[in-house]
């Protein structure tokens, strides 16, 4: 019998122009990964679908920022989700300039 995949979901927070990484702010399985879900649909957020990716984030705590090996897919990921967001008319906040 195949091991049945339990439904993942984190959700990251992140403002160029005040955080230094994207922080965990949501995470869960299951019911709560639905509920992040809904919720993010509910309020226009992007999903990104990713299952390794997922896997690497729901080990980090709540309120912890990712860390440096992750950031290269995230980026990967944030970059997409701001292409989204230009063709669908909506403006990212500027990056910080530093």
């Amino acid at each position: 019998m195949k091991k049945e995949e339990h439904r993942k979901a984190v959700a990251l927070r992140y403002d160029a122009a005040k955080d230094a990484a994207p922080t965990v702010v949501a995470k869960g399985q299951r019911l709560i990964a639905d509920r992040i879900i809904a919720l993010a649909r509910e309020h226009g957020v992007h999903i990104h679908e990713d299952p390794d990716l997922v896997g690497l984030l729901s080990n980090l705590d709540l309120n912890m920022q990712i860390p440096e090996s992750l950031y290269q897919a995230v980026a990967e990921v944030l970059a997409f989700v701001y292409r989204l967001n230009q063709q669908m008319g909506k403006r990212p906040p500027a990056p910080a300039r530093r």
